[in-house]
């Protein structure tokens, strides 16, 4: 994947601090999100249910960050530590796209964080998913995306 020259990328105790504040509301969302489904299904602690639950926690996580990088590039936590997600070229995501960063940075986190840890060795400090995808973190506070 060729990239054109982007603008700086944040920092990464910048992308971690933002990443923490992102956790915190994911994990509020999912909590809420579990509760329908565990009226509806009820225990969902062993079987069939425990997997069910599972991937619907995903796909909550990943409607919730889809949403906001399609919408405006940032989550709430990437609004504050001024981070902004956008495509190779600088241009807003599309759904397709997004979902696409979701499903790779899942993998890169299910491979012991090393799709995260890539961004140590990048050149331009962007993760291994965002190579893959086709997107970079940059830098909001200085004008950027």
């Amino acid at each position: 994947m060729t990239f054109q020259r982007l603008p700086t990328a944040p920092s990464i105790l910048r992308r971690l601090g933002s990443a923490l504040y992102d956790s915190l509301l994911l994990i509020a969302l999912v909590f809420i999100a579990t509760w329908p489904f565990i009226a509806f299904f009820g225990d969902s602690t062993h079987g069939w249910r425990r997997h069910l639950l599972q991937a619907w926690i995903v796909v909550v996580a990943g409607a919730y960050l889809v949403w906001f990088w399609t919408r405006s590039g940032q989550t709430l936590p990437m609004k504050t530590w001024g981070i902004r997600v956008v495509r190779a070229d600088g241009a807003a995501l599309g759904t397709a796209r997004a979902i696409h960063r979701y499903v790779l940075a899942l993998l890169g986190l299910a491979a012991l964080g090393l799709g995260f840890a890539w961004a140590l060795f990048d050149p331009e400090r962007q993760f291994l998913h965002d190579r893959l995808a086709g997107t970079a973190l940059v830098d909001a506070k200085r004008g950027n995306g």
